[in-house]
């Protein structure tokens, strides 16, 4: 039985759509039909409904999808286990990450991994909503904060400071903030990640704790945005150490209230099962831990 032919029908259920399905992968909807009669022909059961209206799947359909999908991951989980044998890691990793950490980031530590593990593929999903690990298909996500599902796989891989900056520009026209309170004052540029905008900055120094209710005219849910406007002098941003490690190094952005603390943010890895856990996503787990460590260590604060 061809194994091309089985994961066009998991294909097919998955879209609704032998059309779709065709334009997905860039061949005809002569050849998915085609590649499903074959099937239906060799299990001598038919698989799907097919009007004009709708594509529905029998009950027989649904019996073989789950034991084709275990099957699939079956033989990927032996090619991936032979190869391990061998040293090699490879295999295919759907991997979602937030938009700055994946553009200014990650990209260049993918490279990497890429060349030390040829046979590895990434299959990058860039955006700051969060993904759907089933409807995705995301086999690990690089996420803020520990998971809600405590039934998720979650590896934590570092824990950092958050920093408020802003640019020299926008330091020499409108004033550096000595304190908390001072923000209020000031053009914080926010992001809105799904319905909840983040316009509530903390802080702590020796005395008390700070909760910071500021105002912006720029809201993006694009993290990516939000860091470029505080470089181009529009205000002030509240990020994480290693999304603006490089823009602070480089003095295109200028750390703020250097003696007050914000509540740290922990970075982990997470997947929706230890079955999604291959020697793939340990090699990336280990490289991005390595990473991040020597950034922090290389820029913390004296």
């Amino acid at each position: 039985m061809n194994t091309s032919d089985l994961k066009l029908f998991i294909r097919i259920v998955e879209t609704g759509s032998i059309t779709e399905t065709a334009n997905q992968l860039n061949i005809t909807p002569a050849a998915v039909s085609s590649a499903l009669k074959r099937l239906e022909k060799q299990l001598d059961i038919q698989l799907l409904i097919r009007t004009t209206r709708q594509l529905r799947i029998t009950p027989q359909g649904e019996q073989f999808l789950f034991h084709c999908r275990q099957a699939l991951d079956c033989l990927e989980q032996g090619r991936i286990s032979a190869h391990q044998s061998q040293g090699k890691v490879s295999g295919k990793i759907r991997l979602a990450v937030s938009s700055d950490f994946g553009r200014n980031i990650l990209l260049l530590w993918i490279e990497e991994l890429l060349e030390e593990h040829p046979l590895l593929s990434i299959d990058l999903i860039v955006g700051d909503s969060i993904s759907d690990f089933f409807l995705d298909h995301v086999d690990i996500a690089l996420r803020y904060g520990k998971p809600e599902d405590s039934s998720m796989v979650s590896f934590h891989i570092a824990t950092m400071s958050r920093i408020t900056c802003a640019s020299p520009a926008y330091i020499s026209k409108y004033g550096e903030p000595q304190t908390p309170e001072d923000l209020r004052n000031h053009n914080c540029l926010l992001h809105r990640r799904a319905s909840r905008l983040l316009d509530n900055w903390e802080y702590m120094d020796n005395s008390a704790t700070y909760k910071i209710k500021v105002n912006s005219n720029r809201v993006s849910n694009d993290t990516d945005i939000v860091r470029r406007w505080a470089v181009s002098g529009k205000g002030i941003a509240y990020r994480s150490h290693i999304d603006v490690y490089s823009d602070l190094r480089s003095g295109q952005l200028i750390a703020l209230l250097p003696d007050y603390e914000s509540p740290p943010v922990e970075l982990h890895l997470i997947s929706p099962n230890r079955k999604q856990v291959s020697p793939a996503v340990i090699a990336f787990r280990e490289l991005v831990r390595d990473k991040v460590h020597n950034l922090i260590t290389q820029f913390a604060p004296d």
